[in-house]
């Protein structure tokens, strides 16, 4: 029977899922192993969107104290009854999701956390009322949700201290330890890094963790998320059993992703196993331990498309969910050995590569080899193997992309890359232009090796010969309409008996240029790919459109590309 259960997009309140009927992938074992393998503090950390909000939302569902223990029937923990029944509603639950802390400034940043801690603390109202409590406690928590003119009025001392000061309150009053759940924790980081005010943010996120996850008695456990593992000499300076667990790790491995039986069933469920090859394709590939794991963002989204429209194609998803500024600083920074070794990974290709798993943010771009440890982090790469480092313990992972969405996204990110490049070299566009108008064939291959020496090469080695003629038709034309303003620019325009691939009119009124683009698929070949150029726009008087319009003074252009390397021919005609 197909499902008729709503498709979770964008929902990450396990309650809400649960109550209103939406579909559920269940990842409630991960309960049970966090329980069974304690740790006073534990950190998840996995690239965006693969259900660490769900999970974390998941976890204070179970713990805390009158919860609706109807959320958790069906479901895998279920089945561990004496489980549930020892830990299932007995905590007190602070829950923070710091994925919206940003701002231009420190201040700005700081207030977005005071007000988090604070509204998270008004769910504890009872406190006030607490006969367990004394006045100087209830005064305490009064100060924590205390505002002005509505805006909450912690002191920097006093937010430091909230969430230890809040757990004491909460096991004073409940007489049971508190358990913490800290969603997204380096985000703040990662803002204060992108504006500048990085030492600021690591002092307060290390005095606010300091306090309530290192030298808190009244902390039952905590257990945090996030994308990147900052350095525990960073923020969690001394701080004991604090227990990581990375992509590398096999202990929860399949907790956060979908797996192959888990999407196969959903597709089933929906009545789309025919497209259980396409969202492979597109959506599969990561490795976190010894799992294999699909983005669960792209499958729910491309399911809940296909409902709607049975013939929808797959897109990026995950590349349009949230920021992506640290990788784009890093391939904005490669040097050509980066790039040669991006398109090695773009062509399918394992790259070998030393992975750093606890850099902090100021740390990352002192070297550009971290980018390959920000790319793996981050769900851009993937590992696929080990590799014994030569005189040395360690090892070298084998990197790849993991699938065709992914491939798709670094593909997106390099044409970025390259606009902004070429838009600042304003010296070799200059030169190039004028080369055009020159007639100075020679200049003009220069300038243009020149330009593709410097660029990532996107061309898929499978695409037809057609495609990547195309794309140096789209380089070449995006290079001139970016430095060329006062240039009319026409591209695959009719003109005679067919259409020219690029047709200029410059400012001089008596000018026109025509040029006709090849593509060569040996360096060899390039001169006749020129002359079969020039013999097209001559054969096909592409000229005549510009002569009709009193435009006699005529330049025609064979331009032939092969990799990274032309050749031109050019001739008055």
């Amino acid at each position: 029977m197909v499902s008729t259960l709503k498709l979770p997009v964008g929902i990450e309140n396990f309650e809400e899922i649960r109550k209103l009927g939406f579909y559920y992938i269940d990842k409630t074992r991960l309960i049970e192993q966090l329980l069974q393998g304690w740790g006073k503090v534990t950190l998840f950390t996995r690239p965006r969107r693969f259900g660490k909000s769900l999970n974390m939302s998941m976890l204070r569902s179970f713990f805390e104290i009158d919860t609706d223990k109807s959320l958790f029937e069906g479901l895998y923990i279920s089945d561990n009854k004496e489980l549930c029944d020892e830990y299932m509603g007995r905590y007190p639950v602070i829950f923070l999701s710091l994925k919206s802390v940003e701002g231009s400034s420190f201040d700005d940043a700081r207030y977005m956390i005071t007000e988090l801690i604070g509204k998270e603390a008004e769910r504890f109202r009872f406190l006030e009322r607490s006969e367990a409590l004394s006045e100087n406690d209830k005064y305490r928590y009064r100060a924590i949700i205390s505002q002005c003119d509505g805006k909450y009025t912690m002191d920097a001392q006093l937010l430091v201290s909230s969430l230890q000061s809040l757990s004491q309150l909460l096991c004073t009053h409940y007489g049971q330890k508190t358990i913490i759940l800290i969603d997204e924790y380096d985000v703040p980081l990662d803002k204060a890094f992108q504006n500048g005010y990085y030492n600021e943010m690591v002092s307060l996120i290390r005095g606010l963790f300091g306090q309530a996850l290192k030298t808190n008695e009244f902390l039952q456990f905590a257990v945090l998320t996030g994308c990147l593992r900052i350095s525990k000499e960073s923020i969690f300076t001394g701080l004991n059993n604090f227990k990581v667990l990375s992509i590398t790790d096999s202990r929860f491995d399949e907790q956060f992703g979908f797996t192959d039986c888990e999407v196969k069933k959903l597709l089933s469920d929906y009545g789309m196993d025919s497209h259980f090859d396409e969202i492979k394709e597109w959506y599969d590939g990561y490795h976190f331990g010894r799992a294999d794991v699909y983005c669960p963002w792209d499958v729910i989204n491309h399911v809940d498309h296909l409902r709607d429209d049975s013939e929808a194609k797959p897109q990026t998803y995950w590349i349009n969910s949230s920021g992506n500024s640290l990788v784009r600083r890093l391939i904005n920074r490669a040097d050509s050995s980066t790039k040669e070794e991006i398109e090695r990974l773009i062509a399918g290709e394992a790259i070998e590569k030393t992975i750093r798993l606890d850099l902090t943010y100021d740390e990352i771009e002192n070297s550009i080899d971290n980018i390959w440890s920000v790319l793996f982090t981050t769900g851009y790469l993937t590992k696929v193997g080990e590799v014994k480092l030569p005189d040395s313990e360690g090892y070298a992972y084998k990197l790849v992309i993991p699938n065709k969405e992914v491939r798709e996204i670094f593909v997106l990110q390099i044409k970025e890359w390259f606009k902004d490049a070429v838009a600042s070299d304003n010296d070799t566009m200059r030169v190039l232009s004028k080369a055009i108008l020159d007639k100075d064939e020679i200049q003009i291959a220069r300038q243009l090796n020149i330009v593709m020496s410097r660029m990532i090469s996107i061309l898929d080695t499978k695409a037809s010969d057609d495609m990547k003629e195309n794309f140096y038709h789209g380089l070449l034309l995006g290079l001139l309409r970016g430095s060329n303003p006062d240039w009319f620019i026409k591209s695959n325009r009719e003109s005679g008996d067919g259409f020219s691939d690029i047709l200029i009119k410059p400012e001089d009124p008596d000018a026109g240029i025509v040029i006709e683009v090849k593509y060569a698929k040996e360096i060899k070949g390039l001169d006749a790919a020129c002359e079969a150029a020039m013999a097209q726009i001559k054969d096909k008087r592409y000229d005549e459109a510009l002569r009709e319009e009193g435009r006699c003074d005529i330049l025609a252009y064979g331009i032939a590309f092969c990799r990274k390397r032309c050749r031109v021919v050019g001739e008055k005609i």
